[in-house]
Formats: C-alpha cells, structure tokens, sequence
C-alpha cells in the first residue's frame, strides 16, 4: 500500500492497511522528565563502525538513507539496554519544512529541526526480515537536530551528496564513511520499547535516544529539503515534514541512563 505524509496518505491513514500502528509500543513518543525513571543498571553504549561497509546514499522518496554491508558483524552496536550485539544496516533522517520542527521523538515539549536515526539488527536471527518479527530484532539510536551556530562539521559529507539524490530513486555510491563521528559528546540516553516510525510500523526496536543533540546551520538544514519526493521526470514536490506525531505512551516505562 503507497504511504506518505500527506492527508490522504499520512499518519493518521497508516492503521487502515497497517493495523499495527494502532498497538501499545508505538514510536515516536515525548519523553517527559516527571515520567523517566532512572536506571542505574542501564550500561553505557558503544558502536564500532568499519568505515568500509558504507555502500550508498539514495533517495526513496521519504528520506535521504545511508545504506551499509550487514552481511556479518562489521559495524556493530552494543552495550546500554541491549542483550548483545547488533549490526548497523542504514542510516536516515527526518526533517521539517522550517527550522522549528522536525524530530520524531520530542522532549519535555521541545520538538527539534531533525532526527538521525542508525537502524541496527540483531544476527541471532537469521536475517534482517527474520528479525523485524522478533521483540529484541532491532535497535535504533536516534540523535536529535538542533539548529545552531556552530554546526557539525562531519554533516558536509553526507550533505556533499544531496545534489546527486535530488529525485526520488536516485542512488550513488557513498565509500569510507563512519558514521560514528555524527555522535554528540555525551553518550547519555533514554531507552523504551517501541516500533518503527514508518509502516509497518512493527512493534521491535529498541531506542536509544541521546539526550545531546547535534548542532547543525540552518543552511544544512535546507539542504535536506532540497530533496524531492518525486522522480526525475514528474514535478518537484520537496520531500518536507517526513515526521511521525508522538505516539500515546500507554503503560510503557522510559528509563534514563543518567
């Protein structure tokens, strides 16, 4: 079934062929200091990436990804609320049509201008289909956006590439990048059980929300909604606003690692 975000086809739509986007561990979510409980438990995290599994950069029509060899344990996350370790398969973002909105997750009210999201999964199982079935098969970090004036630096590269992903399908070859060097300072996070942001929306990801964000100018920022969300030969509509609402957060807990 074609999804979007637009009225006809955007997230209120989902659950008429997705009905899973209607469960109880839906994502996004606002995280809401009063409600975190924190958990002395909870490790730190680590990543190691191998900058030579980055394989391309393509636009799908709902996002600018990061694509990566996850044909064994090259890159890997593990550590923090994770029961082993799993493996980075592509990265993404989600933006807004103006600097003021943007990320999925929102905290204490404060929705940020973008969300990076790093998909991982877990190799006990078979494959990566196998594992978006499964309630452990996946890992998200997520690291917010914010607009600023001393923007990453390590944001160029991927931005570098825009102009030859304009248009929906484009795909070019992006080598030797880790995308480690996008982490803010602090390692601090939130974790909670929750689902994918777009449909099907399975209920299997572990987040890992980093309470830092990465500061990024408002330039960068255009330079994502210079994409389109059509093809070469169709009109330029801007892929924009490829966010989620805050889902409701039921009887869920969200621990702190801080």
């Amino acid at each position: 079934y074609p999804w979007g975000y637009d009225s006809d086809n955007g997230p209120d739509q989902w659950h008429k062929n997705y009905p899973i986007a209607k469960g109880h561990h839906q994502s996004p979510i606002e995280i809401n200091n009063k409600e975190v409980h924190y958990d002395s438990s909870l490790l730190p995290w680590f990543a190691s990436y191998d900058p030579g599994a980055a394989k391309t950069i393509l636009n799908n029509g709902k996002t600018c990804r990061v694509v990566f060899d996850d044909s064994f344990d090259r890159s890997v996350l593990r550590g923090g609320p994770l029961p082993g370790v799993y493996r980075l398969r592509q990265l993404h973002f989600h933006w807004g049509s103006s600097d003021d909105h943007g990320s999925e997750h929102v905290v204490n009210g404060v929705r940020y201008a973008g969300e990076l999201h790093l998909l991982h999964w877990n190799p006990k199982y078979s494959n990566y289909l196998d594992a978006v079935r499964r309630t452990d098969g996946i890992a998200v970090l997520a690291i917010f956006l914010q607009v600023g004036k001393t923007p990453k630096p390590e944001m160029k590269r991927i931005l570098e590439e825009i102009n030859a992903i304009k248009t929906k399908g484009k795909e070019v070859p992006f080598r030797n990048f880790d995308p480690s060097i996008l982490f803010p300072k602090s390692h601090d996070y939130w974790t909670y059980h929750g689902s994918f942001t777009t449909p099907p929306c399975e209920e299997c990801i572990t987040w890992i929300i980093l309470r830092e964000p990465i500061i990024v100018s408002s330039d960068q920022m255009a330079k994502l909604r210079s994409l389109s969300k059509n093809a070469e030969n169709e009109p330029v509509l801007p892929l924009v606003d490829n966010w989620r609402p805050t889902q409701p957060r039921y009887f869920r807990m969200v621990s702190a690692s801080f």
